[in-house]
């Protein structure tokens, strides 16, 4: 055991250590202030102790003396800094350091702590303070740990000897620049002999070639790590290793059989799937992905082979449509190949494989086929009912070849302007035609077969109606011509134009006169502009209105067509007092009155007779409306009468309770918010009606008005002009019920005398719900 000593000028402190071997002496002396030399120990500031200490006694980690210390006890040591006095403790006495706790070099490498030597009388030190450091001297106590595991690695099948799979790291807590406890070697404990580990780098390797991953696809590898070097007596630890193989296209694809055949029906329609041949490959993923091609057959136009994108399966697919009577069988050869092809691997064998399809056409009773499913065709609408326009023919595609039989859909020809022959299919009118009406018909003729009426085909029939000249030319407007009372001998005062419902095909034209008895009038004449227009031009000037206000021109038109057709339009002509720019002012109707010969005097006296006669007839009907009674006589018709009975008394002759406008528009009264008549006053007086608001008519309106939306909803109701019958009462009585039923029932001592007082109307209830002469209640 060597003393380490650490000498403060002529005199200090000395530290005392156990673990290190002597290895020299060093002495400062300050005697006379002179320096000299002399060999001594050593000295270092600082201190080592073991980790983990297990013993039951405090651990000794060194002394510390001070020269001042002569032995007497008048010097006392104080320890301060990290840990003291809670994990190193000093005997002031003799300065023996002492660890009271284990410690661990991976929570803490060392402490730093100050000594002082003080009298201990005074306190006060004898000596600076000095500092050391007690480092934690490491064992093996951590084994090696990993990290990041445990792992999983990918590594392709069929890989070489030697492929770097994964690298393992373990870490081990020990310090690394002491001894070999922090020294780690790996080893592999399980997944031999497939892979191996290097054991200074942790680097996990094929061991084994060609891996197959349809063989086995996993392999869980076991790896240790242990320090020491490996060597006995080390600590060691471990980590799993999850390898999974993963997918190369080294299988090529091959059909479940050689031959497959399949049945299809021949109405299938185009682009049906009519079979699904089965690929087996054990690769996956894109390894897995096939290409189909029909390489022979007697199929190669009609049907395509394509896969499907989820299952790989080779789907057959119709192009065109099959017909049994002109082939019933098909056969192809189809082949399957990888999409992906790994050039590594050709020298397995060919990636395809071929087979044979049969496809057998199933025979169906089909509907008859129309030669043409659409046709086009011509009529005169000069044609004469029962004019054959033209003949549609179908036949029956099953070998029964059933007669056929044809029809009209008459939802395309609601009016019935054409006929077919249901035998010959022979299309004739029916009906006149009119091109300017509807020049276009679009009917479908359907073909049923007579042995199987269920089997019906149908085409389409455009029938154009051709023009005919049929139809005069009229003016193209209604004009509205003016004359100015300035106007001047030759001056235009309106270009007119004509139209023609018919379309001839090399286009109108239009020739203007004036009619022979029109021909000879000194006011106007017409020009023919020779591009279906003419001018109306004046042949005189001094019009005048007070003369004569409007003058009627009679025009000839006349069509270009074969035969020519002509009619007489009547131009009126205006006289108006116009503006220095001719633009109409007063156009007034004074003088077509002078025109008849009566003068404004005449004209106005008559007026004056016209309404004084009115006002003596509008007052003689309304004096005889008012000496009407109110109450209806019994041979009176009563239907439009709708009674109110919620009143429970009013009688059959009450017919003022009810407004009778809400049933005439109901419309009309939904809008107004449920308001009632008040145009009309009852003169007869109503008991019911003065005693008591009337009720309220919505309920009644609100029951008419749905049942009325009811009906124009119903396809199975009657028709408009049809009356229906309600059996409703009501939602209930202002009056509340007069029944017997229920004052029987709750021995009522109500009473009904009052009855008695209402009228000749209620004596029979007063009769039947008064009190006899022994008090006793009556009831029927």
């Amino acid at each position: 055991i060597t003393i380490l000593r650490l000498s403060m000028g002529c005199s200090g402190l000395s530290f005392n250590s156990v673990p290190l071997p002597p290895v020299g002496t060093y002495q400062r002396s300050c005697e006379g202030g002179a320096h000299h030399r002399q060999r001594r120990s050593w000295v270092w500031n600082q201190f080592f102790v073991l980790e983990e200490y297990t013993g039951d006694e405090p651990l000794y980690v060194g002394k510390l003396h001070s020269d001042v210390d002569k032995g007497e006890g008048q010097v006392k040591y104080v320890l301060n800094g990290q840990g003291a006095t809670s994990i190193f403790t000093i005997d002031e006495n003799t300065g023996d350091i002492h660890a009271t706790k284990r410690l661990d070099r991976e929570e803490q490498a060392y402490y730093t702590l100050r000594a002082q030597a003080r009298n201990r009388e005074n306190n006060l030190p004898v000596e600076p303070e000095s500092e050391f450091v007690i480092k934690v001297q490491d064992i093996n106590d951590n084994e090696p740990k990993f990290l990041n595991g445990p792992y999983s690695a990918r590594v392709p099948e069929m890989s070489p000897v030697g492929t770097s799979v994964v690298t393992v790291v373990a870490t081990d807590a020990d310090d690394p620049t002491y001894g070999n406890s922090a020294r780690v070697i790996y080893s592999i404990l399980e997944g031999q002999p497939y892979f191996s580990v290097e054991p200074k780098t942790g680097v996990v390797k094929t061991a084994l070639p060609n891996m197959d991953r349809e063989a086995r696809d996993q392999y869980l590898l076991v790896i240790q790590a242990k320090d020491m070097v490996g060597q006995m007596g080390g600590l060691s630890g471990t980590t799993s290793v999850m390898v999974t193989l993963t997918d190369v296209n080294d299988n090529p694809p091959h059909f479940s059989r050689k031959s497959y055949q399949f049945s299809m029906s021949e109405s299938l329609p185009v682009a049906s799937v009519v079979a699904k041949i089965k690929t087996l490959d054990s690769d996956v993923g894109p390894n897995a992905e096939m290409e189909y091609r029909i390489v022979d057959g007697d199929g190669l136009g009609l049907f395509r082979i394509t896969p499907d994108r989820d299952t790989q399966e080779g789907l057959i697919t119709l192009q065109k449509g099959l017909d049994f009577e002109t082939k019933s069988s098909y056969t192809l050869r189809v082949e399957v190949s990888n999409r992906n092809i790994d050039l590594r691997f050709l020298s397995l064998g060919p990636f395809s494989d071929t087979a044979t399809v049969r496809l057998i056409v199933e025979n169906v009773d089909e509907p008859p086929v129309f030669s043409l499913p659409l046709s086009k065709m011509l009529i005169s609408e000069a044609a004469k009912v029962g004019t054959t326009i033209g003949t549609v023919s179908a036949h029956d595609p099953d070998s029964t070849n059933s007669p056929i039989r044809y029809s009209i859909d008459r939802n395309t020809d609601l009016e019935r302007f054409f006929n077919i022959d249901a035998t010959t299919g022979v299309i004739s009118t029916a009906k006149p035609l009119d091109r300017e009406v509807n020049a276009i018909h679009n009917i479908t003729i359907f073909a049923m077969e007579s042995l199987h009426p269920l089997q019906v085909g149908k085409c389409i029939i455009l029938i154009t109606v051709t023009d005919i000249n049929d139809n005069a030319p009229v003016f193209a407007i209604e004009y509205e011509t003016y004359l100015c009372e300035s106007a001047r001998p030759g001056q235009v005062i309106e270009t007119i134009s004509a139209m023609d419902r018919d379309e001839p095909q090399s286009g109108h034209r239009f020739f203007f006169s004036l009619t022979a008895e029109a021909a000879g009038n000194l006011n106007f004449t017409l020009r023919d502009n020779k591009d279906n227009t003419a001018s109306v031009l004046t042949m005189r000037g001094g019009f005048q209105r007070h003369d004569q206000t409007m003058y009627r021109l009679p025009v000839l038109i006349m069509d270009g067509g074969s035969p020519a057709l002509s009619s007489t339009n009547t131009l009126s002509i205006r006289v108006c007092d116009c503006d220095p720019d001719g633009a109409p002012q007063s156009c007034g109707s004074e003088a077509s009155m002078l025109s008849a010969g009566l003068s404004t005097g005449a004209l106005i006296a008559i007026l004056a007779c016209i309404l004084t006669l009115l006002e003596g007839g509008v007052d003689r009907e309304m004096d005889r409306q008012r000496e009407k009674p109110l109450i209806l006589d019994e041979e009176r018709d009563v239907r439009e009468n709708i009674v109110r009975y919620d009143d429970e008394g009013g009688g059959e002759e009450d017919t003022e309770a009810f407004d009778m406008v809400a049933l005439r528009n109901l419309k009309l009264v939904r809008e107004s918010g449920g308001k009632t008549r008040r145009d009309v006053t009852p003169e007869v007086p109503s008991l019911f009606l003065s005693s008591r608001p009337p009720p309220d008519n919505g309920i009644f309106r609100d029951f008419i008005w749905d049942r009325l939306k009811e009906a124009d909803v119903d396809a199975s109701a009657p028709p408009y002009d049809s009356l229906q019958t309600y059996a409703f009462e009501g939602s209930g009585s202002a009056a509340e019920s007069l029944s017997s039923l229920d004052s029987l029932s709750t021995d009522s001592e109500q009473n009904y005398d009052y009855l008695s007082d209402w009228g000749p109307r209620f004596k029979k209830l007063a009769d039947l719900y008064g009190h006899s002469d022994d008090g006793n209640l009556l009831a029927s």
